[in-house]
């Protein structure tokens, strides 16, 4: 365990829970550079973050299909929403197909966060909560609401004729959908969901495919070329390299 980095997440409010996975915060408390690997987890990040080498700013973190390491400065706090992909169209108002595994910074005044609201976690969520609440459209397509749905709870087993079917939504048009929107299809977008759906096991230590995996080797493919290592090597997590598998062992 890092001893040196703290990080917080919780769910949201009900109010928001269709649009917003989680809410969380970091803090890089050392001197030193903190080494991370950021790996596919299905979800659109907003950072709001600031350290002494880098001031305050704000960033929207695309859809990501590959592992990538990245470097976390000294001191560095950040706080986090993890939105739903739906929320792009409906909270964000925006594509994010030009930051598929990359981000575009956005005005620092973004939703009226300051530097120094980073050192108070529950007024970043409130501030959050309040800001999303008042973003909420009256009016969304209650297919797209029921395709998100269906993708999460079956944790990206459903196949894409199956969705369609289900939503009454043409194959063709979720997928002009998706990649107008997110960058990638349908098809990509349910296989990373279903890796972060096998995350949940490896945290637990459960190396063999629980889910729709054909064989052994298929999962093991698959674990490496989201996460850049075997399973039994991202099980052990070392240096909590690998933040999204230290919150979900920490749950």
């Amino acid at each position: 365990m890092d001893n040196d980095f703290h990080f917080h997440f919780i769910e949201p409010d009900q109010s928001i829970a269709d649009f917003v996975e989680n809410l969380g915060t970091f803090h890089n408390l050392s001197n030193e550079v903190k080494e991370v690997v950021i790996i596919p987890d299905g979800r659109v990040d907003l950072f709001f973050m600031e350290s002494p080498s880098e001031p305050f700013h704000v960033a929207l973190i695309g859809l990501e299909t590959y592992p990538e390491q990245r470097q976390i400065p000294p001191h560095t706090r950040a706080f986090v929403v993890s939105f739903k992909p739906i929320a792009v169209e409906y909270i964000l108002q925006t594509t994010i197909a030009d930051v598929l595994n990359s981000a575009k910074e956005l005005p620092h005044n973004f939703w009226n966060f300051k530097a120094e609201d980073l050192q108070d976690f529950e007024l970043c969520c409130t501030k959050a909560l309040q800001k999303i609440q008042e973003l909420i459209p009256q009016k969304t397509d209650e297919r797209k609401h029921q395709l998100f749905k269906l993708i999460y709870t079956s944790k990206g087993e459903m196949s894409v004729n199956e969705l369609s079917e289900k939503v009454g939504w043409s194959s063709r048009q979720i997928n002009r959908y998706f990649t107008k929107q997110l960058g990638l299809s349908l098809k990509a977008y349910s296989t990373i969901l279903r890796f972060r759906a096998s995350l949940e096991h490896i945290a637990q230590g459960q190396l063999f495919p629980e889910l729709n995996y054909t064989d052994q080797n298929h999962f093991i493919k698959e674990v490496k070329k989201f996460s850049g290592v075997a399973p039994k090597e991202l099980s052990k997590n070392k240096n909590d390299r690998f933040i999204l598998l230290s919150v979900l062992k920490g749950k």
